[in-house]
């Protein structure tokens, strides 16, 4: 018989084979690149006090955060605000006197106290370097000459003990009157920023400024000085083109080179005013001083002529007391007012001139305006 049965089970349909995909050639890996470590990061220096500052070490400082003001704006009466005795903004003639009174008013055991003692210290060795050519005039004035030959001989004799007089009162007027404008100029520069101010801070910050002070102090005088021998009128533009140098050595902390050349910068431009502002302080000096000259030693004289005209005026040693306590008095006041005119003077043409105001708005902690 036929085996007429198929195949056992089912067969598989012929299904064509699928494609093989063809393979990626491999990606050769990369290197790790090692982390460099991160240098590490400076601390950021410790800024300078600004009022201590050259402006050619504030253009080393971040920008201030307080926006541009517009062009031809009108200022507010305090501008930037009033931490200290002045408004931090440009200042007219009576907010330089009135912050100088301020300034004698806020601190006045400090201010003085201290001008009272150079005071003192000053009328005293003046009083005594004069009682010495005093005692040399009244020795040879008790031996009369007889002839033209001895007149001239005891004249010639007196020349020294003069000039040596002379001399010695210049020197004791240098050092009293720098160690005091430069002492009044720190505390003014604190003032200005409200900030409190001891003797032994001032006397800390003066000390490293005193001799340089002192050698800018003897420049000037003999710049005045030889000027004022020249003509009187070419004195005058070199005293005030110099009147800044003081603060500007102090506050700025420069060389004495460097405070003239300040000082002629921040006056050009502005002659007139702070010639003006000096005159004004120092005829209210002048008047001070002889308001007590006169209640203190002009008035006794003038009590004596009225009832004994004719009488030469001679003085007790009461009589000259008086007149030294006037002089004592006169300079206490005059003396810390006519620094600390100069002292606003020289920070008000740093305001105009190189904005200062936003400087010493940032020292003093003022909270920047949020608008103008």
């Amino acid at each position: 018989m036929t085996d007429t049965s198929g195949p056992s089970g089912t067969e598989e349909p012929n299904v064509p084979d699928k494609p093989e995909q063809p393979t990626q050639p491999e990606q050769p890996t990369q290197p790790e690149t090692p982390v460099q470590p991160q240098p590490p990061i400076p601390p950021e220096p410790p800024r300078p006090d600004p009022r201590f500052a050259a402006p050619d070490q504030w253009t080393q400082a971040p920008p201030p955060a307080y926006p541009a003001p517009p062009q031809n704006r009108q200022w507010h009466p305090h501008g930037l605000g009033k931490p200290g005795v002045i408004p931090l903004r440009p200042l007219n003639v009576g907010d330089i006197l009135d912050g100088a009174i301020t300034t004698i008013r806020r601190f006045p055991l400090l201010i003085l106290g201290v001008s009272a003692l150079v005071a003192v210290v000053h009328y005293g060795l003046q009083l005594l370097a004069g009682s010495l050519f005093a005692s040399d005039l009244s020795r040879l004035s008790t031996t009369p000459a007889r002839t033209t030959e001895e007149l001239q001989r005891q004249l010639s004799q007196l020349v020294g003990p003069l000039l040596t007089t002379v001399l010695v009162s210049l020197v004791i007027t240098l050092l009293t009157q720098t160690f005091l404008s430069g002492f009044l100029t720190v505390v003014g520069g604190k003032a200005v920023l409200g900030k409190p101010v001891t003797f032994r801070d001032a006397m800390t910050e003066l000390k490293s400024r005193f001799l340089p002070l002192l050698g800018m102090t003897v420049l000037f005088t003999l710049a005045v000085a030889i000027a004022t021998l020249l003509c009187i009128i070419p004195g005058v533009p070199v005293y005030v083109f110099l009147s800044l140098a003081g603060p500007a050595l102090i506050l700025e902390r420069g060389r004495v080179g460097q405070a003239f050349t300040r000082s002629r910068l921040l006056v050009t431009g502005s002659f007139w005013r702070v010639l003006g502002v000096l005159l004004l302080a120092l005829l209210i000096g002048t008047v001070i001083q002889a308001v007590f000259g006169f209640v203190f030693g002009g008035g006794t004289t003038l009590v004596t002529q009225l009832f004994n005209p004719g009488e030469p005026v001679t003085l007790s040693v009461f009589d000259q007391v008086l007149q030294g306590v006037g002089t004592v008095i006169g300079e206490t006041i005059v003396t810390p007012f006519m620094a600390l005119v100069t002292v606003l003077l020289y920070i008000d043409q740093r305001m105009r001139k190189e904005g200062m105001d936003i400087e010493l708005a940032r020292a003093a902690g003022v909270v920047p305006p949020q608008s103008w």
